[in-house]
């Protein structure tokens, strides 16, 4: 359509208008949000509890299993479709930390997994009658340099695996039946590439707890139901390593893009939601006579973050158009997710200091949104490493120390 033309002026190029092919979808998430608001989350959050009643409610809604295929019972839809979801819940003043791992962790399994895996485990995912949404991958002595991690998985015979080593930052695990857990199963020193030798397993934390399996919560400033998981001596059937042995490295290095794009988009929600807090408060708040968005301290910072939100958005968006289409994108995903944690943390910052000490108080919830997205920075990947990635491999520069 074209748009009006300014008094005065020559007729403007036409401006090309996409419609949200999600709208729909948008609503019933918001609809379902709106079942919990503010006190609901406040709540929690003072409490450390986990938001059963929320979670329950985006399974039954079917959208814990959007990237599930129809064959096995979940709704097929893209990933710019999940993204939809993820963005909407944060828009709402809700957060979907406490489940979002459900949407991509089962990737690895339907990527790698065995058929007979898949017919057994994604229906029931799917039907919310078990939950998959732990990973066990970080380390405390090795952090991000995955390769260099530390838990064994030692072959036993030709039926069982068993496992010895800790995991830390394993969001969840206290909350989900299921766990995928990468482990090496062939010692550093006796591989070619240091990325050879690890291999993924999924783990019946059920059947496990006990046995091998000790499971504690990790205090945290933001609530997203943090552990610790210790193996000792932990037998897992050989039936349950995903694909081959040894190539668990690829098979999740092939999911992070996903992870990388429904991250980012939680964090365009969250900078929506602090945007539209900021302004409404800077129209209604009075001081001096007169509203304090009138004042350009208040009203640039509020605007330049919503600059910053909308162009996010299009990377992000770009990112999950290639993936959907099954083209590279890497870079796009890694730059997706780095461009909107940083709008997100820049409007949560005018949007609380917009709010005066207001945004301190706890019913405005504004504090405990700014603690939430503060995480996008650091997690699941820091904005250092996303440089360091794009400098090294996308432009061709040495590699940083």
């Amino acid at each position: 359509m074209n748009a009006p033309a300014p008094p005065g002026k020559e007729s403007a190029p036409p401006v090309l208008v996409l419609d949200d092919p999600y709208a729909d979808i948008r609503g019933l998430v918001r609809r379902i949000c709106a079942d919990f608001p503010g006190p609901y989350w406040r709540d929690l959050d003072a409490r450390e509890a986990y938001p059963t009643e929320f979670v329950s409610a985006l399974t039954r809604a079917g959208f814990l299993a959007a990237l599930i295929p129809e064959e096995y019972g979940g709704l097929g839809l893209p990933l710019s479709a999940a993204s939809a979801i993820l963005e909407e819940i944060h828009a709402s003043g809700c957060n979907a930390g406490a489940c979002h791992a459900q949407m991509y962790i089962m990737g690895t399994l339907l990527r790698h997994g065995s058929p007979e895996q898949k017919r057994q485990y994604l229906p029931e995912i799917a039907a919310g009658r078990l939950r998959l949404q732990a990973f066990g991958v970080t380390e405390p002595t090795s952090g991000t340099d995955t390769t260099k991690l530390k838990t064994r998985a030692e072959k036993k015979g030709n039926d069982r695996y068993v496992v010895t080593g800790q995991k830390v930052w394993t969001s969840r695990a206290l909350h989900s039946d299921l766990m995928l857990l990468l482990a090496r199963t062939t010692p550093l020193p006796d591989v070619k590439k240091k990325s050879d030798g690890l291999s993924v397993f999924l783990v019946d934390i059920r059947q496990s707890l006990g046995k091998g399996l000790e499971i504690r919560p990790l205090k945290a400033m933001i609530n997203h139901n943090a552990t610790e998981v210790f193996f000792d001596q932990l037998e897992v059937p050989a039936e349950n390593l995903i694909g081959e042995e040894g190539r668990g490295f690829r098979y999740i290095l092939d999911g992070m893009n996903a992870e990388r794009v429904l991250v980012a988009s939680e964090a365009l929600g969250d900078g929506r939601w602090f945007i539209a807090k900021a302004s409404e408060y800077a129209r209604q708040r009075v001081v001096f006579d007169r509203p304090i968005g009138a004042n350009q301290g208040i009203q640039f910072p509020i605007a330049r973050a919503y600059a910053e939100n909308e162009a996010a958005t299009l990377m992000v968006r770009k990112a999950a158009a290639l993936f959907d289409a099954g083209r590279p994108c890497g870079a796009e995903a890694n730059m997706g997710k780095m461009l909107a944690s940083e709008s997100a943390w820049h409007a949560a910052e005018a949007c609380m200091q917009a709010h005066g000490g207001f945004g301190f108080a706890r019913e405005y919830d504004i504090e405990r949104k700014w603690r939430e997205t503060r995480l996008f920075q650091t997690a699941p990947i820091s904005t250092n490493l996303i440089l360091a990635f794009l400098g090294e491999h996308v432009l061709g520069m040495p590699r940083s120390y």
